[in-house]
């Protein structure tokens, strides 16, 4: 039945009508109609009342244990790093060439300098694995040191003497401190975690300090990525309750904000409200490291939900009310058949058979109405439903898509026989480096959470799978690449760099005589990002380059993602003016440019660096 504003105008104007008469309370109508109206009231107003308090209490509920979740689920990442750290540093502290270097009395300058070379072949590889570790290094009391590499200097006025992490390590302790700007290294001064212990030495008097440093940056993005709403957000708190991390921090230190949640609050337990009771902190505290961290969420934005929840309970009761006098009103054995039979066919809907029949009663009125409606309505839902299966397709052909475009089996099994090969050869050196290249590789590749990811991570990816390529074609690649510095942190749709240049190497300079180069450039051109990636290959002809997003079937052991899947994806994300162009010529070679967007934000900035000569 369809419910009109006619229809409500005439159902109250009956009532109207039917007050004047007395009989009408004593009839059986004016009992149903009186009686129906009084049970569904009362009905409707108690249930509502009942569902805005539990709605409330149960979105805060839910708000609560999601924020404790996410900041527990934070501090372990942090701890993570923590225990990263810990690791290095007991294999630092553990390795016979480090203590060599450290504390052997030789007059043998050569010797020593082998055990340095060791040890920092040891840093870098640790740095390798750790892309967050800033810096590793060795202090001894005895004047010796390494950091990162024989070549770095350390900072003579750096004063790290007096420095806690570095007496305290001394004193037997492990020390993590809070965030600082560490200056220990010459011309250098980034913002870092450390990690610091003692390296005992083989007598009275004689001993040295290890230091780890974690880039701090890691710990911010991790921060700032945590999503508590529009206006919520985390910081982090050592033991004493000092910030560690604030996205604010700033306006703190000068005075200019201040926040109101303080260590003593937390005797009340993990979840706290602030005084004007329009916060909620959430708290949780690291075993690993003592720091705090503390989730900010605004409860108006908490109870927004049940604001639009209330109001749907008010037209729910409207309608209720409305619904209970047409139906008290206008029930006739007429009308109570078709509703039966319209019941009966709503309940094999509601089963799941969208494929029933609906037969309209030729009754020319709302009955007939809500028959036609829910007809169209089951039309449109097995419209859906279709819709929705080909959508289903075409993702799961985009998951495959993308569970090809990681690491193929062939290009894997090729990889792990050079290294083998390598190895039985002696050259140690090569096998690290693709052993490290190859490790960067497929963590990348198995890393599936984020579809977006910094434009040098993409680069880095690139790199690695380009070291290995050359280390497998000796004589047949080179490869460079010159990506302005000003571009590299902006993000952009992961794995579209690698597969271009994959197929540049296998339709390109594989069949090339001599030795075959792969330049990868990268800037900002006016309003978007452009990348290229160009080979001096065999090239393409004509006809070749007419049908180069053409579809064809992928052949997984080379050419794993493909062109047009990037291509596709690239539009998909930002627009169809984005994507790839190529430009070839037979014999020549092949370059494809990676058109993307600039945010506006970053456009204005790079436009004022470049203005002011900045890089």
């Amino acid at each position: 039945m369809m419910i009109t504003p006619r229809s409500f105008g005439g159902v109250f104007g009956k009532i109207g009508m039917a007050r004047q008469n007395s009989s009408y309370a004593k009839s059986l109508q004016g009992k149903i109609n009186i009686s129906l109206l009084f049970i569904v009231a009362t009905a409707v107003v108690s249930f509502m009342i009942i569902s805005i308090t539990q709605s409330r209490i149960a979105v805060r509920n839910t708000a609560i244990e999601y924020t404790s979740q996410l900041i527990d689920m934070m501090n372990e990442s942090i701890d993570s790093y923590i225990t990263s750290m810990e690791s290095i540093a007991r294999i630092v502290v553990e390795n016979s060439d480090v203590r060599s270097y450290l504390f052997t009395e030789t007059g043998d300058e050569r010797l020593r300098a082998e055990y340095g070379e060791r040890a920092a072949e040891l840093f870098q590889t640790l740095t390798d694995t750790g892309s967050d570790i800033c810096n590793i290094g060795i202090i001894g009391e005895n004047g010796r040191y390494l950091i990162n590499d024989t070549a770095t200097k350390i900072n003579p006025y750096a004063g790290y003497e007096n420095t806690d992490w570095y007496q305290e390590a001394l004193l037997g302790e492990e020390v993590i401190t809070s965030s600082h700007v560490q200056n220990v290294v010459s011309d250098e001064f980034p913002w870092v975690v450390t990690l610091s212990r003692e390296i005992p030495g083989r007598g009275d008097g004689e001993a040295a300090v290890l230091f780890v440093d974690l880039n701090f940056s890691s710990i911010s993005r991790l921060c700032e990525k945590t999503n508590l709403g529009a206006k919520g957000y985390v910081f982090i708190m050592d033991d004493s309750g000092n910030l560690i991390y604030h996205p604010k921090q700033r306006l703190i230190y000068s005075g200019l904000l201040e926040e109101e949640f303080t260590p003593d609050m937390l005797q009340n337990g993990d979840v706290v409200f602030s005084g004007d009771g329009q916060k909620l902190y959430t708290v949780s505290k690291s075993e690993i490291t003592g720091w705090t961290m503390v989730g900010v969420t605004y409860l108006d934005e908490m109870m927004s939900r049940t604001g639009r929840l209330r109001n749907l309970f008010y037209l729910m009761a409207v309608v209720l009310v409305g619904v209970a006098l047409t139906m008290s009103v206008f029930l006739t054995d007429m009308v109570t058949k078709p509703l039966r039979k319209l019941r009966e066919t709503m309940k094999v809907v509601e089963g799941g058979n969208f494929e029933v029949e609906i037969e309209e009663p030729d009754t020319g009125d709302e009955i007939s109405d809500l028959f036609r409606s829910f007809r169209n309505m089951i039309l449109k839902i097995r419209e859906l439903i279709e819709q929705n299966t080909a959508e289903q397709r075409e993702k799961r052909k985009s998951e495959l898509n993308a569970l090809q475009a990681q690491i193929n089996p062939h290009f894997l099994y090729n990889t792990l026989d050079s290294i083998i090969w390598m190895a039985e050869g002696g050259n140690i050196r090569d096998v690290v480096l693709m052993t490290s290249s190859l490790a960067k590789l497929l963590r990348k590749s198995i890393s599936n959470k984020n579809e977006m990811v910094t434009l040098e991570e993409e680069i880095e990816y690139t790199r690695s799978y380009l070291t290995i390529q050359k280390m497998r074609y000796v004589d047949k690649l080179e490869y460079e690449i010159d990506v302005e510095p000003v571009v590299l942190q902006m993000e952009i749709v992961k794995l579209i760099i690698q597969p271009i240049v994959e197929n540049a190497i296998y339709h390109g300079i594989k069949y090339k005589e001599g030795k075959g180069l792969i330049r990868i450039t990268g800037g900002f051109q006016d309003d978007r990002i452009v990348l290229r990636v160009s080979d001096n290959g065999v090239g393409m002809t004509k006809e070749a380059l007419s049908h180069v997003f053409d579809e064809r079937v992928t052949d997984t052991r080379k050419n794993g993602v493909g062109v047009l899947n990037v291509h596709r994806r690239i539009r998909l994300y930002y627009g169809g003016e984005y994507g790839l162009s190529f430009e070839s010529e037979e014999g020549k070679g092949t370059c494809v440019s990676i058109h993307l967007p600039l945010p506006e934000m970053e456009r204005e900035w790079i436009k004022r660096k470049t203005e002011s000569g900045g890089e």
